[in-house]
């Protein structure tokens, strides 16, 4: 018996989806930059895709979608984007519990003479939007703030955010790739400047993304090119790829509501069963969090446990989760997020991550806590 849990990570590919990409590549497989039949047939392909995916975050065009490679590089394209077009270095909010996608190129940018921000959290990982009108200063040019947090779930007020950078004329950015499919996204509603997102969280294929650029919202370029993209992203497009990215939005709005009431009640369960274990500490917000995500830290007197330890012990019982820490040549590190949210060093190595998908049912969750408690009452 297998068990994956580690959605956030990433998700298996749908039927429609593979059988999409397979159509692709053996008849749609010419090039949309091409004037002729072939290139016209890819063409469509690829504006579909960007009619799919636009309607998925009401976007108010399709001009306002951009193609990537992943939600890594519409966060790059989003942070070094909108930083090209200042000839001096600026000043950018974010947080400290940001994706490694946008931390480290604020991290670069910080090294070439940027002011970065990190904006505090409190112990649910939350922001406090007070702390962002405070922060805000003559020369900051965009805030960028994740959506829902990776590892604990948290999902942070991007409305009233987006609407104090508003206020001061600061761009805004969010990076919405846990958060699509599972929550209703509106660009519109939300006000926000710029929008990441990526096929294989929502059961498309990897290797494609997008980044939503709202009408008049200038950034430069990455690098040069054919121009494709509307010049922001040269390189011939990974039509299967986006192709596939497109259905996969259509299919993840058609069946949205359903499914996140699904996912919320799993999730509620996982954590219900989870209480039933001296050694599990549910981190995050609980209330405002992200329905298919449950994360907790093994409060286990061994100094041994850690959470890569925990994700290895349930792999070989076939059960697939994953571990906040990292690892840095054979060591552990804690948890950068969970430091950021008040956690011990010694705690912040503990993290787990269970993420639920459109597969998981409650014996999966039933069979998982079962065999981590055998597995925490051994150790």
């Amino acid at each position: 018996m297998q068990i994956y849990l580690d959605s956030c990570a990433t998700t298996a590919p749908r039927q429609e989806v593979v059988k999409l990409l397979q159509e692709n590549l053996t008849l749609g497989w010419g090039n949309p930059s091409s004037l002729h039949s072939w290139g016209e047939r890819a063409t469509f392909a690829l504006e579909k895709a960007r009619w799919q995916v636009a309607s998925l975050i009401n976007a108010p065009s399709v001009d306002n979608i951009i193609f990537t490679s992943g939600g890594t590089e519409a966060d790059n394209l989003a942070i070094f984007g909108i930083a090209s077009g200042y000839d001096t270095p600026q000043h950018i909010i974010t947080t400290t519990v940001e994706h490694s996608a946008i931390a480290l190129p604020c991290t670069m940018l910080e090294k070439q003479g940027w002011q970065i921000s990190r904006l505090p959290v409190n112990r649910e990982g939350k922001v406090n939007p007070k702390d962002l009108e405070k922060a805000i200063q003559t020369n900051t040019v965009l805030v960028s703030i994740i959506y829902g947090q990776s590892e604990v779930g948290t999902i942070q007020p991007i409305s009233e955010l987006a609407k104090i950078s508003k206020k001061y004329q600061v761009l805004f950015h969010t990076d919405a790739v846990q958060t699509a499919g599972r929550l209703t996204l509106d660009v519109e509603a939300l006000g926000v400047d710029l929008l990441s997102l990526s096929s294989h969280k929502i059961y498309g294929i990897q290797g494609a993304g997008a980044l939503y650029l709202r009408k008049g919202v200038e950034i430069k370029p990455l690098w040069g090119g054919g121009g494709q993209e509307k010049g922001l992203r040269s390189g011939t497009q990974a039509l299967g790829a986006i192709a596939s990215f497109g259905l996969a939005a259509q299919l993840a709005q058609k069946e949205l509501e359903s499914e996140s009431l699904r996912l919320r009640e799993l999730r509620d369960y996982l954590f219900r069963l989870s209480a039933q274990c001296p050694y599990l500490t549910i981190t995050g917000d609980t209330l405002h969090r992200l329905p298919h995500h449950g994360s907790f830290i093994i409060n286990h007197p061994s100094p041994n446990i850690t959470g890569r330890r925990i994700v290895r012990e349930l792999n070989f019982a076939g059960i697939g989760i994953s571990a906040g820490s990292a690892c840095n040549s054979g060591k552990t590190q804690p948890s950068s997020s969970l430091l950021a949210m008040g956690y011990s060093p010694e705690e912040a190595i503990k993290g787990i991550r269970i993420s639920l998908d459109r597969n998981t049912t409650k014996e999966d969750i039933e069979w998982t806590l079962t065999a981590l408690n055998q597995i925490l009452q051994r150790i």
